[in-house]
């Protein structure tokens, strides 16, 4: 346990983290949420500023050692939790400054082949981030053709979604699938073969099964709510994101419930638009890494930050976020 949780310490690379320092401003002090502990990453570099409290959570048992670590380096000044997104609330008492995300799989995650994540592990289907009821073992099992195809093709914007899925059951309904290897297999025979492209064709499908398996839009929306909620006037959410699904919930959110959201039309009567603004005006600007981040840490390529100031206005529950990205709710509600 020891040896993995050093590795796991040593490649961990907190994407984007000058840019989430200058937006953020931990030399004003504060007290911080960090709501994807991981590797610690973010969590240390912010302790490094005297006048910082930080909780951090993480779903993840296997980041605890890291953590007890910096609890016992910081006693008065860091407290970690083994919770989910969607839980932040019951953590604080007080409201807070600055709320982090940073979602989607990390790389000591990916670069456990226990864990069977990676496409290129031989070990059981599992993808559970922590806190799962469900493994990819059991959607892959369980779920009918027509869902394994929707999953697919929604949280993997698979192609092919459907000759997977098919093929998926063919295979089960001769033996049960448990390894990765088994799943990899069945993919490769079920897509064309495409030299031209770099991507592997096993990427999509285990994106979306993970997304699945561990229900990441439902805890995003709900996490990103109830971060608003918890946050003083003027203090900043920031969230860094992955993929195409994840930045488009992200940037509705920031720009639907800001004060200067846009009419539909110049000739539609301008309403009172700061009476349900949660966020001040926002400016829309996405950052993404340097190409040195990048060369150092590939992994990081696809990834993009935005945040969003609280505005004063009192916190009303945004149900037009749920409505809007309902179709993704309900896919990660299918019962397996």
């Amino acid at each position: 346990m020891s040896n993995h949780t050093s590795s796991l310490e040593f490649s961990h690379f907190p994407v984007m983290l000058n840019e989430v320092i200058n937006i953020s401003l931990p030399n004003k002090g504060g007290t911080y949420v960090d709501c994807t502990f991981g590797g610690g990453g973010y969590s240390k570099k912010i302790l490094k500023f005297p006048k910082v409290f930080v909780k951090a959570i993480d779903r993840d048992s296997k980041v605890k050692k890291i953590a007890t670590e910096l609890e016992k380096k910081f006693p008065e000044r860091f407290k970690f939790y083994q919770i989910k997104f969607s839980e932040i609330d019951t953590i604080l008492k007080n409201k807070v400054d600055v709320v982090l995300f940073d979602l989607g799989i990390s790389s000591f995650q990916l670069n456990d082949p226990d864990r069977g994540f990676s496409f290129k592990s031989n070990k059981n289907l599992g993808m559970s981030m922590g806190l799962n009821q469900i493994s990819a073992q059991d959607a892959i099992n369980n779920l009918s053709e027509k869902d394994l195809k929707l999953i697919i093709k929604t949280f993997g914007e698979e192609n092919e979604a459907h000759k997977i899925a098919k093929n998926i059951v063919k295979f089960r309904n001769e033996k049960k699938i448990t390894k990765v290897k088994e799943l990899v297999n069945i993919i490769e025979k079920s897509k064309k073969k495409d030299y031209s492209k770099k991507i592997n064709p096993c990427t999509k499908t285990f994106q979306a099964l993970r997304i699945f398996v561990n229900k990441e839009i439902t805890e995003l929306i709900n996490g990103i709510i109830k971060a608003t909620r918890i946050l003083k006037p003027g203090g900043k959410i920031l969230v860094v994101s992955f993929h195409s699904i994840e930045d488009r919930i992200v940037k509705y959110f920031f720009s639907n419930f800001s004060s200067n959201k846009s009419r539909p039309s110049r000739y539609t009567p301008e309403k009172n638009n700061n009476f349900n603004s949660l966020f001040e005006a926002y400016k829309n600007k996405v950052y993404t890494p340097e190409k040195n981040e990048i060369y150092l840490n590939n992994r990081s390529r696809s990834a993009k930050l935005r945040f969003a100031i609280r505005s004063k206005n009192e916190f009303l529950d945004p149900v037009e976020l749920k409505k809007k990205f309902k179709k993704y709710l309900d896919l990660e509600a299918i019962s397996v």
